[in-house]
């Protein structure tokens, strides 16, 4: 028989990952999958009070935390749309605090129920989260918070659906991409509402499981509230495992990286997927340079300014400063699965607000134009396979 002494080491973190693909949960008072139960009751049953080393671990990483900043521990977060980001900040946060998902995948959300939320690439995981696909089974529930991480396009239906069935006054995040989710969240009277942006990337590979490809920082800020407001939640996903700064106003975040977005989803998409193309082709680089310098004359043009430099990601990677990934941008894996983009919501918004200001912007239009043909495209030949 193993020692308990085992479980301290380096190699025990390892074995136990490609067990389960998890951390421990005996040692956080969790139930057991089928699979880790003779595993768990071997190791653990006879010496309860040794934990497994990467709990050891997390759980002084939570305290520090908690200690100070002051994190509340006992909060209740849903998360509106369980797909790449929705599902990679669930998981995270389920290791802290209580975790709902409400998505409208069926599939996706009978395959967490069941064997949980599984995440893959980088940093490993599987959460055992409560799912949902219909709003009608969340009545009456409390949240703390909810944070909205579906398509901008379908932000005004799920508040519908949600508003009149949840407890309490929960805090209404967005962390997506397009710009008018804000305004559709502030239709909610009274609540406070929160913006903000991450960094973090992730793919859908199918119901029940996540792709981790890129871990980067998040910035959020009140629109309706206070700074104090906010800040609990920011210290509650920097314990999660991601970083999150609060700004007294998160607009300036919000268009850097909605311009990088506007520029690099769309030309993702047309590259097929090959992220390489879009750095190593100099036509491309010139078409990124120029979408770019027309974007940021829009947002100036409507009185916005910049956190930090939009394409500052792009110039490291042609630097060579970060790694080139295989990653080209969520854009490429919906017209790769023949599912709508949210095209009219990132560069199609720069073409609206460009002709209202007189700002002339004809790359970016021309390749709107394109990704939009594209889009048709692939919703014809490609079935939806979410």
């Amino acid at each position: 028989m193993v020692p308990a002494a085992f479980f301290r080491t380096r190699r025990a973190t390892t074995t136990w990952k490609a067990v389960c693909g998890s951390l421990s949960t005996c040692s956080m008072g969790r139930s057991c999958l089928r699979r880790q139960k003779p595993i768990q009751q071997r190791f653990f049953v006879r010496r309860p009070t040794v934990p497994f080393a990467a709990d050891v671990d997390r759980l002084e990483r939570i305290a520090s935390i908690r200690a100070a900043r002051g994190v509340a521990m006992s909060s209740h977060i849903l998360i509106v749309g369980c797909g790449a980001i929705g599902g990679l900040f669930a998981a995270a946060l389920s290791e802290i605090t209580k975790v709902t998902a409400y998505d409208a995948n069926a599939d996706h959300v009978a395959a967490i129920e069941r064997d949980g939320l599984r995440i893959t690439g980088k940093t490993p995981r599987l959460a055992r989260i409560a799912a949902v696909s219909d709003a009608a089974a969340l009545q009456g529930v409390a949240f703390d918070a909810v944070i909205f991480l579906i398509k901008s396009k379908f932000t005004a239906q799920a508040l519908a659906q949600l508003q009149p069935r949840l407890g309490g006054k929960p805090m209404l995040v967005t962390l997506q991409n397009g710009m008018d989710n804000t305004e559709v969240l502030l239709s909610s009277p009274a609540a406070t509402v929160v913006r903000g942006v991450t960094m973090n990337a992730g793919r859908y590979i199918g119901p029940g499981e996540i792709e981790n490809l890129i871990e980067g920082k998040s910035w959020l800020g009140p629109v309706r509230g206070t700074v104090e407001d906010v800040k609990p939640l920011a210290a509650l996903l920097t314990a999660a495992g991601y970083p999150t700064d609060v700004l007294a106003d998160p607009m300036g975040a919000v268009w850097s990286k909605f311009i990088f977005n506007c520029v690099m989803n769309p030309v993702g998409a047309l590259m097929m997927g090959d992220n390489a193309a879009r750095y190593d082709v100099a036509e491309m680089r010139t078409l990124i340079d120029d979408m770019a310098a027309e974007c940021m004359a829009v947002v100036q043009g409507l009185g916005g300014s910049f956190a930090f430099p939009p394409m500052e990601f792009v110039e490291k990677v042609r630097a060579g400063e970060i790694p080139l990934s295989k990653h080209a941008g969520s854009m490429a894996l919906d017209i790769a699965r023949g599912a709508p983009t949210e095209i009219d919501e990132l560069t199609g918004f720069i073409v609206r607000e460009g002709d209202r200001l007189g700002v002339p912007v004809p790359a970016c239009r021309t390749v709107y134009r394109l990704a939009k043909g594209l889009e048709a495209a692939s919703a014809r030949r490609v079935p939806v396979a979410r």
